[in-house]
C-alpha cells in the first residue's frame, strides 16, 4: 500500500476532478485491487468515527442537556456492522452501474463501474472526519452529498463511456437507486442495533508513524489481496464458475479481515487476564463489584471488564475493553485524529492525543466527569465518577491503573496472517 498515492488521489479527485478522471479511466486495475488500495481503507472512516463519537466521546442531547454514550459492545458492534454495510453499498453500487451502462449509451465495465461509484462516494467518507464543526454537521455531509453527485456526473463519460449529455440521467438514477440502497441497508443496521446511523467526526492533523499499527494494518491488506487475486487467478483458469464464487468471497473476507484485526487474527484476552487490572481500591474508595466477560458479537472476540469504587462521599465506575477482533479500527482511529475541545457554561468535554495515545476527559459543574484512555490501538480504559472533586481525581484514577502492564499485552492473542 502506498500512502502517499492514496492520500494524492484523494486530494485529486476533490480538487481537481476534471483532469483526474480521464487519468482514472485510463489506468489499469481491478475489483479487488479497488477494494485493497482505496474502499477498504475510506470506507472505515465513518464507521470508526460514529464508534469514537458514540462510545467515548458521546452526543450531546440537546435543550435537557447531558451526553449520551452507546456502550462500548454495542458501539463495536455498530460499527463494524456500518462499515461492512459501507462495503456493500459500495459493491451493490457497482453492479448497478455496470447493468446501466447500455441504457445510457455506454461500456458494460465493472471494475470501471466500481472506480465510478468509489471516487464519488470519496467527498463523503472524507466529509465525515469534518462533522463536529459545531452544528453544522449535517450541512457537511449534505455539500459532500451533493459535489458526490457531480463528482459521478463528470466521471461516468470517462469510466462507462457513455455520452455527455447522458452523463446526467446517468448519475441522477444511480444516486437515486444508491439513496433506496443505502435506507434499506441502513434499516438492517437500525434492526440489529436498535440505533440509527449518525457519522460523526472532527479535524484531522494526525500523520501516522510509518511503524504504526495502521501502516501494518494496510500491509497486511496488500498481502492478503496479492493471494486472493491468485486464487482468483487460478479459478478462473480451471473454468469452474463455483470456484470462482467461493475464491472472490474469500478476498472480500481475507481483506476485511485484514482490517478488523490490524492485519492478524485476535483473539481477545480471557477474563482471567482482565481481573488483574481491576484492583480492589481505586482513588481511596472500595471495590463494590465487578463483572469480567467475553463475547464474540458478530464474531469478532471482546472482553470487558466493570466495577464500581464506592464510598460516602462518591462513586467511581471503571470499565476495561479489549476490542480484540477489531483493534484494527483502532489503528485506524488514530489516522482520523480526532483533537477537539469544548467549553459551556456547565462544563467541557476535550479529546487529544498524549504519547501516542488517544485520550477524552469531560466534566460538568454537578460534579460528574469521565476519563478514557485508548492504549495500544487496542483496550478502551474509562472511570466515571460522581461526587469527586474535580477531573483530576479522575485522571489520578486512572493513572493508579497498571496501564503499562495492560499496553504491554495488545499482542496477546494476535496471530499473524
Amino acid at each position: 500500500m502506498d500512502f502517499n498515492k492514496l492520500i494524492a488521489r484523494v486530494k485529486n479527485i476533490l480538487l481537481t476532478p476534471k483532469t483526474e478522471w480521464p487519468v482514472i479511466a485510463a489506468e489499469p486495475d481491478s475489483v479487488a485491487g479497488l477494494y485493497k488500495n482505496y474502499i477498504l481503507i475510506l470506507a472505515a472512516i465513518p464507521a470508526v468515527i460514529a464508534f469514537l463519537r458514540y462510545s467515548v466521546i458521546g452526543i450531546t442531547i440537546p435543550i435537557i442537556g447531558g451526553t449520551y454514550k452507546l456502550g462500548v459492545g454495542a458501539g463495536l458492534t455498530q460499527m463494524i456492522l456500518t462499515y461492512v454495510i459501507g462495503l456493500a453499498v459500495a459493491y451493490l453500487m457497482m453492479l448497478i452501474i455496470d447493468a446501466l451502462a447500455p441504457s445510457f449509451g455506454g461500456q458494460k465495465d465493472q471494475t470501471q463501474a466500481l472506480k465510478s461509484i468509489a471516487y464519488a462516494y470519496t467527498a463523503s467518507w472524507v466529509a465525515s472526519i469534518l462533522t463536529l464543526i459545531g452544528g453544522l454537521g449535517f450541512l457537511v455531509l449534505l455539500v459532500a452529498g451533493i459535489y458526490g453527485i457531480y463528482l459521478l456526473y463528470l466521471g461516468l463519460p470517462h469510466t462507462m463511456k457513455c455520452p455527455q449529455d447522458k452523463a446526467g440521467g446517468y448519475a441522477a438514477v444511480t444516486i437515486i437507486l444508491a439513496i433506496v440502497l443505502s435506507l434499506i441497508l441502513g434499516l438492517v443496521l437500525a434492526s440489529v442495533t436498535g440505533l440509527n446511523t449518525v457519522m460523526s467526526g472532527a479535524q484531522s492533523s494526525y500523520t501516522p508513524d510509518k511503524n504504526s499499527a495502521l501502516v501494518g494494518a494496510l500491509s497486511a491488506i496488500g498481502e492478503r489481496a496479492a493471494e486472493a487475486n491468485k486464487k482468483m487467478d487460478d479459478a478462473k483458469k480451471s473454468g469452474d464458475a463455483q470456484a470462482q464464487g467461493r475464491a472472490a468471497g474469500e478476498a472480500v473476507g481475507s481483506m476485511l479481515g485484514a482490517v478488523l484485526g490490524g492485519g492478524a487474527t485476535v483473539e481477545a484476552l480471557a477474563p482471567d487476564l482482565l481481573k488483574p487490572f481491576v484492583p480492589e481500591t481505586l482513588a481511596g474508595m472500595p471495590r463494590t463489584s465487578m463483572e469480567v466477560s467475553r463475547n464474540a458479537s458478530i464474531g469478532i472476540q471482546v472482553s470487558n471488564a466493570k466495577a464500581t469504587y464506592r464510598n460516602d462521599k462518591g462513586e467511581i465506575e471503571l470499565e476495561i475493553t479489549d476490542t480484540g477482533g477489531a483493534k484494527g479500527f483502532m489503528a485506524l482511529a488514530g489516522f482520523a485524529g480526532i483533537e477537539e475541545d469544548k467549553q459551556t457554561d456547565h462544563g467541557y468535554e476535550k479529546t487529544y492525543h498524549q504519547d501516542g495515545r488517544m485520550i477524552h476527559e469531560e466534566w460538568n459543574n454537578g460534579g460528574n466527569g469521565e476519563f478514557t484512555v485508548i492504549l495500544g490501538d487496542r483496550f478502551l480504559v474509562s472511570v466515571k465518577g460522581s461526587g469527586v472533586a474535580n477531573v483530576d481525581a479522575l485522571k489520578a484514577a486512572v493513572a493508579g491503573l497498571n496501564l503499562a502492564g495492560l499496553e504491554a499485552l495488545k499482542n496477546q492473542g494476535v496471530k499473524k496472517g
